[in-house]
């Protein structure tokens, strides 16, 4: 017999298979016009002159511009290009992320576009996947990218990968349309669904179907729509940041205007006034802010580089520690999404290979050459690949393709869930093995045996269908070449076993779980596959398994019955996209900060519209990259603990920092008010200001940004999501070590007035108490839960950089007589700068003693 023919072909070569004649060109055409093309509308994008503009309405940036328009107003252009420097590199960041996370609907575009095979005016045509209209017949074979939804006329052995929809490895298999069933509505998922959804991949077999959806109003399309009308949310901290600068801003203000007032009314010099206001609302401005956040948001994405993780969008590093749930699908994501044979059973025993690297026992090897024999010779299918994989891998000395030589094949059936195909040997004996596969009962069936016989067998296929495990009946028979059956009951079937396949879990997931939930991270499985599926696989992770929730019944579930779910149930299963969406929603409305897993098309509108999107870069689909703001680049789930652990050591080494901005900056504009109020001499002008931004600001974004992680970094609970960057404690802690500078220093700057020593020198010998104060303050700041002794035992080159350069600098400004007359110093005597070392040591030491007394308020 002529073994059968494949492709498109195939479809005529049935009887009675010929396609309907389908549209005419000008239907088809017309309702083009009518309905728009077969892609994704297109929606209004942003330019970059748009995105530019909406960044320079941000309060930060326009501080950052503002300070450089004053610069450039007071001569000073290298302090003036340094801070329009920043300002630029803000603009372009922001540039290049808002385009890259607009391309998610350019990615599904392409995505709903394939290239189809259709039926027009009665000739079968090649079109672009765009050009297909409602109505069109559409062939489909094996390969084949699904370009509509479409409604199946005809189906033969039809089977679809629909993991781009559901997230599910395992094909589903495809019956035709019935009239009964033609004007129902139809979703991914599940088996003699009979329609097959634009986007999927036609895994085994071939169809005919009428498209009945088109562009938006595909499944896949619907998920479009989901994405373009979910609106990301400021991140806190930038909220945060904003309304403190505000503050800053009008307090700044509301202090220069008076300190001017206060020099033309009490001394009488009104420019001499405004230049003093410019200098005091300098050193009020908190201009490092902008700049900080820029800095450490870039260098947490080069970072969490190093550990394979991409940082698409900086806003969510901020998030990363405060994450209180992770929602993690289970296909693709906990799992390989790739099936293996995990168990065989007999009428004789049980084999396991999940934990083994042993060769098959020759007890179990028939049912694994029998099961490579009742595949495609070419598998596409997971589950035959599994196959094909164990017999290569555990199989040594099996016989090759060369020995047998297919001759006929039986596909599945919807009455019975079995195929078999038929193999002649060349050992010349005339008869001829069947090797047939398929559901349990379809094999039952196909072995007629007793029924105490077959008992046993449903109870070992029921077991392990409870371990979540995909199982499979494996049988054989022989039979004359000659007078071969027409339907595969029509063979003597002896019964040889069962198999159990199953997508195995990532190696490194139960460790990264336990992590997660010592961090106080719950961690959640949200998944399309059945109930018992999920809950073996969770179970092996080690998730804390309790009552499963499906789709069906989180569809019956209102809003406040769902918020109320979602904080005990920690596997969701049959889960449809819409759904993970609402259970991502529900979450956030219970005050939790969300981190969403998966790689799926299905998993867009979800991490979306998480706080923080993973995806996976591997396997994952450029839709679900292009949706999340973080991309695991080798799909191991591992990285997500580093990347929190991560997250949490740069949102640590980011509240240090912005705790001695605060703290440094109460000291400056003590300094610069001071003289105003008590009619003292001048101390700082406009140059001083701007070389002690020189000095903060590199302390600011390498020395904290590359302090190590605190010791209980990953002990703590997640910190309270609407916990504000500046608890009062350690706002109150910035003001005290600021105040206490200023004590210092101000004291220093007195009792040299007192003492009288020159004006010019005592300006130099306080700014050098300003400067090594400074110094102090980032010691001190190093740590939160550490002394001091200990943080000096901690590695960071940044810190010795910065200040054996700051040191240098110091020195050129107080002993070059260029750097004197520009700076307005004196040269100080040996013994006053001694003198300062000594106080600025007692500082130290008094801000260490108070930081025992503060640290656990201000760390929490």
């Amino acid at each position: 017999m002529p073994r059968a023919v494949t492709g498109h072909q195939a479809i005529e070569s049935r009887p009675g298979a010929s396609p309907p004649c389908g549209l005419s060109e000008a239907e088809a055409q017309a309702r083009l016009l009518a309905e728009g093309p077969n892609e994704l509308p297109r929606s209004g994008r942003r330019t970059p002159l748009r995105i530019a503009v909406e960044v320079m309405r941000e309060p930060m940036l326009a501080l950052l511009l503002g300070g450089g328009a004053v610069y450039l107003l007071l001569g000073d252009l290298q302090e003036a290009l340094i801070l329009l420097c920043f300002a630029t590199l803000s603009i372009a960041i922001t540039i290049i992320q808002e385009a890259r996370t607009e391309r998610v609907l350019e990615a599904l575009r392409d995505l709903t576009s394939p290239r189809a095979l259709v039926v027009r005016d009665g000739q079968r045509r090649r079109i672009a996947g765009r050009e297909v209209a409602r109505g069109d017949i559409v062939l489909l074979v094996e390969g084949d990218r699904v370009p509509a939804d479409l409604l199946l006329v005809q189906s033969h052995d039809l089977q679809v990968d629909e993991s781009l929809l559901t997230g599910e490895s395992v094909p589903v298999r495809k019956a035709a349309a019935t009239p009964a069933n033609r004007a129902g509505k139809h979703r991914p998922g599940g088996d003699d669904v009979p329609a097959v959804f634009s986007g999927s991949l036609i895994a085994r077999g071939s169809g005919i179907g009428e498209v009945v959806a088109t562009g938006a109003r595909t499944e896949i399309g619907s998920i479009g729509l989901a994405l373009s009308s979910l609106e990301s949310e400021a991140p806190r901290l930038q909220k945060q940041t904003r309304h403190l600068v505000r503050l800053f801003a009008l307090g700044g203000a509301v202090v220069s205007a008076l300190a001017m007032l206060l020099y033309g009314l009490l001394r009488g010099g009104w420019l001499d006034g405004i230049l003093a206001g410019i200098a005091l609302g300098m050193s009020m401005l908190p201009e490092e802010f902008p700049m900080v956040l820029t800095i450490f948001m870039a260098m947490g994405a080069w970072r969490i580089s190093q550990v394979r993780v991409l940082t698409r969008r900086a806003a969510a590093i901020e998030t990363l520690g405060s994450a209180t749930v992770l929602c993690t699908d289970k296909t693709g994501t906990l799992t390989r999404n790739q099936m293996a044979v995990a168990e065989l059973r007999t009428p004789g025993g049980v084999f396991s290979l999940l934990n083994s690297s042993d060769v098959v026992p020759e007890a179990f090897r028939e049912v694994v050459e029998l099961g490579v024999l009742a595949s495609a010779e070419v598998p596409f299918d997971p589950m035959e690949k599994a196959f094909y994989e164990l017999a290569a891998e555990r199989l040594p000395g099996r016989p090759g393709a060369s020995d047998r030589q297919l001759i006929r094949s039986y596909g599945l059936r919807p009455e019975l869930l079995a195929m078999s195909n038929v193999w002649r040997t060349n050992a010349g004996d005339g008869d001829c093995l069947v090797a047939a596969k398929g559901s349990p009962e379809a094999i039952l069936k196909l072995c007629r045996l007793g029924a105490d016989q077959a008992v046993s067998i449903r109870k070992d296929a029921d077991a392990m269908a409870a371990e979540g495990l995909r199982v499979l009946g494996v049988a054989r028979a022989s039979h004359a070449e000659s007078g071969l059956a027409d339907e595969q009951t029509g063979f003597a079937f002896e019964f040889l076993g069962l198999v159990g396949l199953a997508d195995p879990l990532r190696p490194g997931v139960q460790d990264a779980v336990a992590s997660c939930q010592s961090a106080g991270i719950r961690v959640l499985m949200i998944t399309g596959d059945y109930p018992a599926t999920a809950k073996a696989i969770a179970r092996e992770a080690g998730l804390d398994v309790g009552d499963v929730i499906t789709g069906e019944e989180l569809r019956a579930l209102g809003p406040a019955s769902l918020s109320k779910a979602v904080k005990t149930t920690t596997v969701f299963a049959r889960i449809m996209p819409d759904q993970k969406l609402a259970i991502v929603n529900a979450l956030k409305a219970n005050g939790d900060v969300v981190a969403m897993t998966g790689d799926g098309v299905n998993d867009a509108p979800s991490l979306k519209a998480a706080d923080i999107g993973v995806a996976m870069g591997g396997r994952g689909t450029d839709v679900a990259r292009e949706a999340s703001s973080i991309v695991l680049l080798d799909d191991d789930f591992g990285s997500i603990v580093k990347t929190i652990r991560l997250g949490r050591r740069i949102y640590d080494n980011l509240r240090k920092a912005m705790s001695f901005i605060i703290a440094v900056h109460v000291p400056i504009a003590g300094l610069a008010l001071m003289p105003l109020l008590f009619g003292l001499p001048i101390l700082f002008g406009p140059i001083h200001i701007a070389f002690l931004e020189m000095v903060i600001d590199p302390v600011c974004s390498l020395v904290f940004e590359a302090e190590g992680e605190e010791e209980d970094i990953m002990k703590r609970a997640p910190r309270d999501p609407e916990e504000a960057l500046f608890t009062r404690p350690l706002v109150a802690w910035s003001l005290t070590q600021g105040l206490l500078t200023l004590a210092v220093v101000a004291a220093i700057f007195l009792l040299g007035l007192n003492s009288g020593i020159p004006e010019n020198e005592l300006r130099a010998l306080t700014f050098f108490a300003l400067v090594v104060s400074i110094i102090g303050l980032v010691l001190v700041n190093r740590v939160f839960s550490a002394s001091l002794i200990s943080a000096l035992s901690r590695p960071n080159r940044a810190l010795a950089a910065v200040i054996a350069v700051d040191s240098v600098v110091l020195a050129l400004v107080l002993l070059w007589p260029s750097a004197n007359l520009l700076f307005q110093f004196g040269p100080p005597r040996l013994i006053d700068l001694a003198a300062v070392l000594a106080g600025a040591v007692g500082l130290v030491a008094l801000l260490e003693f108070l930081k025992y007394r503060w640290a656990g308020r201000v760390s929490a």
